[in-house]
């Protein structure tokens, strides 16, 4: 298998969508009358959740007369809080063709697909012919991705001039070898995480004049102590989250994180950046 055949396997499930149903029905939630902060515990698979996309997305400038693309967009949870927030329409592309089905399904629930359109697609070689959007954004994708270069030109191309483009990814603080499991790899050899400064240089390669970098470190370890505490209080519901994506391995992947994080080996940033 190539890497991207890697990646999109290592986020496959097998049956997401029947257990988001199981999930939903145990809370006692009709799926015709949810709301997006229902779905939010799974829908917004990064770092924060929903509390960071809010912070992040307000940074770039987004209105309903945008066409946005969201790159590695995985169950699409922020093209969906994008489209209701924002009114914009979305695209987004990720590898895993269950992720896309799965969030396709979910924003009929929201009647947000006429919002909201989910593909399978290679954000290295997308199908979309050049200046297609007007805005852009991808988060905790950089990670999966060796080549951002390549990464970068291409989401130059199919970008609007003066458009905006963010990008919240984990990035490497330090030299340090870094525990895995991650949420993203399950070893190092398919890991493709980067230091801040790469990101920069690679950026301003692909003609992007960088507007803000923002560490949002001190913010996930607040995180992980709210989702602590209210883990505790909750510990008898079943619930939506990360482990209905992660299965089995979800409490590894995530203690893994926080040491990486605690540590200083790495952060989750924010890099905002406009189009040339």
């Amino acid at each position: 298998m190539n890497n991207e055949q890697i990646i999109a396997q290592h986020y496959h499930h097998g049956s997401l969508l029947a257990a988001i149903v199981n999930s939903l029905e145990k809370q006692n939630k009709n799926i015709g009358e949810l709301s997006l902060d229902d779905l939010a515990p799974i829908d917004e698979f990064h770092l924060g959740g929903r509390v960071a996309s809010k912070h992040f997305l307000s940074q770039l400038n987004f209105s309903h007369q945008d066409n946005v693309l969201d790159i590695g967009c995985g169950l699409g949870g922020a093209a969906r809080f994008i489209a209701h927030t924002y009114q914009s329409s979305v695209t987004g592309i990720d590898l895993t063709q269950e992720y896309i089905d799965t969030g396709n399904e979910i924003s009929k629930w929201l009647a947000l697909a006429h919002k909201v359109q989910l593909k399978q697609a290679s954000a290295l070689s997308m199908p979309f012919e050049h200046e297609s959007f007007t805005g852009a954004f991808m988060m905790h994708v950089g990670m999966n991705i060796e080549d951002k270069q390549q990464l970068f030109n291409e989401v130059n191309r199919v970008l609007k001039k003066q458009a905006y483009f963010g990008i919240y990814d984990v990035m490497q603080q330090t030299q340090h070898n870094i525990i895995y499991p991650v949420p993203w790899a399950s070893a190092a050899e398919h890991s493709f995480i980067a230091s801040v400064s790469d990101y920069e240089q690679r950026l301003s390669a692909s003609n992007f004049e960088i507007i803000a970098i923002n560490d949002r470190k001190e913010f996930a370890l607040n995180f992980f102590q709210k989702v602590k505490k209210e883990s505790k209080a909750n510990r008898n519901i079943t619930t939506l989250g990360v482990h209905t994506l992660m299965k089995s391995t979800a409490k590894s992947k995530i203690n893994n994180l926080r040491t990486n994080i605690e540590n200083g080996y790495i952060a989750p940033i924010e890099i905002i950046v406009r189009k040339k």
